[in-house]
């Protein structure tokens, strides 16, 4: 038997990465244990995330893409207000997203991180409620609830707020670089019965978009603006954070406005600063770190879930191939994952700029481009998509290994499920 089907592996976060990296190392023969400080999986509402055509690839291997597709949301369409323009553009997304990318996919996170989930359950200890306090440099661990146990090694998978990183690394806060935006995603009601469909304003330093699809039951509206200075509000502070809001977006149009309305009603809202998290090492000893928790590009904008998903299969293969060996696969998981992460960042400052203009001139730009995309063939447009947007060239520019194939697994390869 191989070394590494003895080897216990910690893991902290079950959202995306969690439970994809969670998934292949139980595949590869290590034991491993998920905790998580919610008390179940989030159900918090959340936003319609984008798996490109990596991600999309692993979550083949791991036979649980008819699952994805089947809950995709298929945004098709688009129509945009230019602020202080009366008539609006339509463009067909369909065209932009399928030039923009091999293979494509929207999807909820809440329902993405569900299935992934479901697809080791059974080959995984899930810890829910429970959080790591400390972390030694030979693996001992001591949690919040359960009593102290040893770990072989330590995976940080707990997003841009990560205590793995906070416990392990020393000044974590000087890692973070702030892009100068900000977002905030709201649940509503389907005011508009949008289904399919994307509302979006787009004025000078912001940007708010309103989309739906039937089988969710209600809407998502989602908000990017631009800040001259770094705004002072705490991270728990929801009333502040919707007064941020609120007064970011005042005035822009009404449509708007009966969004913010719902604010205070709202069952689902979130509030983040677009920020990129810069690190010379994800690694150190036994502990090392994947997706937002070691390399966030910024969220909303940079393909976090697809980096993230990438990040966690790269790391398991590496583990995998080293037969267990930390000091050769954490050095060979940020080798092999250095230049996507460099691109993702790269890909977030240019979506910022993009959705969030700063001049008339870039407002127009933005809204008259989706119409000249959508307007050409499929041909054509794929082709301008993929000249213009380093989005396209880096998701299309990545080459998975199948480090399946390289090791020799201690179970049964992965079978899809039902």
């Amino acid at each position: 038997m191989k070394r590494s089907a003895a080897l216990r592996v910690l893991v902290s976060g079950a959202s995306v990465a969690g439970p994809v990296v969670a998934y292949w190392l139980s595949r590869h023969g290590f034991a491993v244990t998920v905790v998580e400080h919610a008390p179940a999986l989030r159900r918090t509402g959340g936003h319609a995330v984008d798996l490109f055509r990596p991600a999309v690839d692993i979550s083949q291997k791991m036979g649980v893409l008819p699952q994805i597709e089947e809950r995709a949301v298929t945004t098709s369409r688009m129509t945009v207000h230019r602020e202080g323009s009366r008539r609006p553009v339509r463009a067909d997304l369909s065209k932009i997203f399928g030039a923009a990318s091999d293979r494509h996919v929207e999807i909820m996170r809440d329902d993405l991180s569900e299935i992934y989930y479901d697809a080791a359950r059974d080959d995984v200890e899930y810890l829910f409620g429970d959080s790591i306090t400390s972390l030694s440099p030979d693996g001992d661990v001591r949690f919040a609830h359960a009593g102290p146990r040893h770990f072989d090694l330590v995976i940080g998978a707990d997003g841009l707020h990560s205590n793995v990183r906070r416990l392990a690394f020393d000044g974590e806060s000087r890692h973070r670089s702030f892009t100068g935006a900000y977002f905030g995603v709201l649940t509503l009601p389907n005011l508009f019965a949008l289904d399919g469909e994307l509302l979006l304003h787009v004025g000078i330093g912001r940007t708010a978009g309103m989309y739906g699809a039937r089988h969710l039951g209600d809407a998502r509206a989602l908000f990017l603006f631009r800040g001259e200075r770094q705004l002072a509000y705490r991270r728990r502070d929801v009333p502040r954070q919707k007064g941020l809001l609120r007064e970011a977006f005042a005035g822009m149009h009404s449509q708007v406005d009966r969004w913010l309305d719902e604010l205070d009603q709202a069952p689902g809202f979130y509030f983040a600063s677009i920020t990129q998290l810069r690190m010379d090492t994800w690694s150190k000893g036994r502990v090392t770190l994947v997706g937002d928790a070691g390399y966030c590009p910024g969220a909303a904008v940079g393909g976090s879930t697809s980096l993230a998903v990438v990040g966690a299969y790269v790391l398991a293969g590496e583990l995998a191939r080293a037969d267990g060996d930390h000091e050769l696969a954490f050095p060979a998981y940020e080798h092999a994952m250095a230049g996507y992460v460099r691109g993702s960042r790269e890909v977030a400052l240019s979506a910022a700029r993009t959705l969030i203009p700063t001049s008339q001139l870039g407002v127009r730009g933005l809204v008259q481009g989706a119409r000249l995309i959508s307007a050409l063939p499929a041909g054509p447009s794929r082709a301008l998509v993929r000249l213009t947007t380093k989005s396209a060239r880096l998701h299309n520019s990545v080459v998975l290994n199948d480090y399946w194939a390289s090791t020799s697994p201690v179970t049964t390869p992965p079978r899809p499920r039902g």
